[in-house]
C-alpha cells in the first residue's frame, strides 16, 4: 500500500487506541492464552496514510518473543494489516527477538489466512481455551465469523532472523 507510514504510537493517541480496541474487541481488556492485558498498558503501532489512522496493532516484547495481541486495519483489503505485521517483525528483530507470535481463534479464517501468507506457521492449538477466557472476559461472544462457535484458540508463530 502506497502512502502508508507505520511508527510507534504517540502518548497523545492512547484515547484513540482504547476507543478503536473497545470498538472492535469489546472492552479494552485482552484476553488470550490465559493472559489478561489491558491495553492502555502496553505499546503499540498505528498506520497512518497521510493525516488518516488506517491501522493499528498492540503488542507485548519479552525477551526472545514478540507477542500480537491485536491487529486492526481500518481500512481492509489494501495492505494495512501486512505493513503492520512487518513493521512489528522488523521492531521485535531489532530488539533482540527471535519470534514473532500472535494467537487467533478458530472461527478467524481470514486471520488465519493473513499470518500465514505473512510468513506464520500454527505452532499450538488450545481446545476449549476460548471458554475458559470468557469467566476473565464475559464479553466474548459464542458465535464468530461466519456463525462458527468460537471455543479454541490458535498460537501462530514467525521465526525472526537473527541480526
Amino acid at each position: 500500500m502506497t502512502g502508508v507510514e507505520v511508527r510507534a504510537l504517540a502518548d497523545d493517541e492512547r484515547a484513540w487506541m482504547c476507543e478503536v480496541v473497545r470498538e472492535r474487541w469489546g472492552s479494552e481488556l485482552i484476553v488470550g492464552r490465559g493472559n489478561a492485558h489491558r491495553v492502555d498498558q502496553l505499546p503499540a503501532l498505528v498506520a497512518r496514510d497521510g493525516d488518516q489512522r488506517v491501522g493499528l496493532l498492540v503488542y507485548l516484547l519479552d525477551g526472545g518473543v514478540a507477542e500480537i495481541l491485536t491487529l486492526d486495519a481500518l481500512r481492509e483489503g489494501v495492505g494495512v494489516g501486512r505493513a503492520l505485521i512487518e513493521a512489528m517483525a522488523a521492531r521485535a528483530q531489532e530488539a533482540g527477538a527471535r519470534s514473532l507470535l500472535v494467537m487467533t481463534t478458530n472461527d478467524n479464517l481470514r486471520a488465519l489466512r493473513i499470518y500465514q501468507r505473512a510468513g506464520f506457521r500454527i505452532a499450538e492449538l488450545r481446545a476449549g481455551a476460548v471458554d475458559r477466557a470468557r469467566l476473565t472476559k464475559p464479553s466474548i461472544p459464542h458465535l464468530g465469523h461466519d456463525g462458527i462457535p468460537i471455543r479454541d484458540e490458535i498460537d501462530l508463530a514467525r521465526e525472526l532472523g537473527v541480526s
